[in-house]
């Protein structure tokens, strides 16, 4: 695939280890040390075994130990790929957290070192340059969107900027407001309220509207259709089962990644004298939209792909448009 032209710039995207955001909380090794054999310790005292809590308040902790090890492979990884990524082109290496901030319009390559969830972050803020996705502890992580290790960073991102590579496009979800504020999903969409209050909106879809008090909308792409949204699916069977309803045990919600649809739910939708509950699932193709106007006063948000703190407010009067984006993500597979 001929890449249009772009300055060979490689943008490489990390993120911080649980280790790194516990030491931002507790600021030393032996503190974070000491609050976890103590929490252990003191749940051990309170169901009575004397012994393991003893233990448990000296020597080192297992966790601990896991996330140093964790810690200490990433940086390695990290490390290593910034000495593969050796071309003679400019390398950045920005955290997750700046991806806001980066202008991608004149990159030709980006390379996220994470888990998978990291190449969801990525693929919402970079349009369409080419991702290369590395897993940088294979024996940690099963990496489903991380098809490529270390050793073979190098060539792929030279065949990259060579323009001689291939893709999987993985569709997208967009949701615009009213004032043309914006967001893309990778994997799905959550509007409603923020804490655990009633969300109460006004629906439209298919020519249909419904004045509605639920849990929240969920939205969801081909690659989100196995996470959030099958939890919806395993709850409605089990709720079947319960009342020996019929149900297809079979029946599945996932699709593939570059389906250009998605699939919408309502949780827990609430039936009384102003709010229904007949538009509670279905799917929209490209150019189908959900309409949603919010009716509440407060704490109204939508974010994507679990992302809660990079969200647009959804308070009284606004309205938001939801449909398959445009844009898609661009995976590098060979």
């Amino acid at each position: 695939m001929k890449e249009k032209n772009r300055q060979p710039r490689i943008v490489v995207v990390t993120r911080k280890t649980r280790m790194e955001n516990l030491r931002q909380r507790w600021s030393t090794r032996g503190q974070m040390h000491y609050m976890f054999r103590q929490n252990k310790a003191y749940a051990a005292m309170q169901g009575g075994d004397l012994e393991a809590a003893a233990m448990l308040s000296s020597g080192e902790d297992e966790d601990i130990l896991d996330f140093e090890d964790e810690f200490e492979t990433y940086q390695n990884a990290v490390g290593e790929l910034q000495s593969e990524l050796n071309l003679g082109y400019p390398v950045q290496v920005i955290d997750r957290e700046y991806l806001p901030t980066v202008g991608f319009d004149m990159c030709s390559v980006v390379v996220v070192i994470g888990q998978d969830g990291l190449v969801a972050n990525t693929a919402k803020y970079v349009g369409d340059v080419p991702i290369v996705a590395v897993n940088p502890d294979p024996g940690r992580f099963d990496g489903v969107l991380l098809p490529w290790q270390l050793p073979q960073v190098r060539q792929v991102v030279q065949r990259v900027i060579k323009g001689t590579y291939r893709t999987r496009d993985i569709t997208l979800a967009e949701v615009q407001l009213q004032d043309d504020q914006r967001l893309l999903a990778f994997n799905d969409f959550y509007i409603g309220a923020s804490s655990h209050v009633s969300s109460r909106y006004e629906l439209t879809v298919g020519g249909m509207t419904e004045e509605q008090s639920s849990s929240g909308i969920l939205v969801s792409t081909g690659a989100g259709s196995t996470g959030w949204i099958s939890s919806v699916l395993n709850m409605t069977r089990g709720v079947c089962r319960y009342l020996q309803s019929d149900v297809r045990p079979d029946k599945s919600l996932q699709m593939d990644w570059d389906e250009r649809r998605l699939l919408w739910v309502v949780r827990e939708p609430f039936r009384s004298r102003t709010t229904g509950v007949d538009l509670v699932c279905g799917e929209l193709r490209a150019g189908e939209e959900l309409l949603i106007e919010s009716r509440m006063d407060s704490g109204g948000v939508i974010f994507s792909d679990g992302v809660e703190s990079d969200f647009l407010e959804f308070n009284g009067g606004a309205i938001a448009r939801v449909g398959v984006a445009s844009q898609q993500a661009r995976l590098v597979v060979d």
